[in-house]
């Protein structure tokens, strides 16, 4: 589990052009954003995300009940960081979710990590946008996108190491 910010800061990179075209990419900073909270499950490549206003004690635990509603019948292991508000007093943590702890400053062992790397590659690099909601709007098609291939999602996050043959 893992949750990202997306905004209107243009991510400028370089890009395909056919020789003797210099391709053009609009640079902006506007400091508006979003978040993208995302539990990803890498064997089968099952995704549960929500797009929120802000990363909190409240909006974790939003997310927190979105996840144990999916998985009503099931009693689930949650591996995490541990930011602030994941371990916050305030933080309401439903009856079949236990949460789990990555190391201090280990983001290379989440492998919602590599979901976040592929959706501003694909879905956000040289793209200006004109409001929040159109930045909402493309995050929410680029996760929908993965909630429709989750062989796609399973080979961007499970790791070698995690072989079930």
């Amino acid at each position: 589990m893992d949750e990202a910010r997306f905004g209107r800061i243009s991510d400028v990179r370089r890009s395909w052009a056919p020789p003797g075209v210099r391709p053009i990419a609009f640079g902006q900073v506007e400091r508006q954003y979003t978040y993208a909270y995302a539990a990803v499950t890498p064997f089968d490549g099952e995704l549960v995300s929500l797009v929120l206003p802000e990363v909190n004690a409240e909006m974790m635990s939003i997310f927190l009940r979105e996840a144990s509603c999916r998985y009503a019948n099931e009693q689930v292991v949650m591996i995490m960081d541990q930011a602030g508000w994941h371990k916050a007093k305030r933080l309401q943590i439903p009856d079949n979710l236990t949460l789990a702890w990555l190391p201090p400053y280990s983001p290379e062992l989440n492998p919602v990590e590599h979901l976040w790397d592929q959706i501003r590659e694909r879905w956000f690099h040289n793209h200006l946008f004109k409001s929040l909601s159109a930045v909402e709007i493309d995050l929410v098609k680029a996760l929908q996108y993965y909630l429709r291939f989750p062989a796609e999602l399973q080979s961007l996050t499970r790791f070698p190491w995690m072989n079930l043959d």
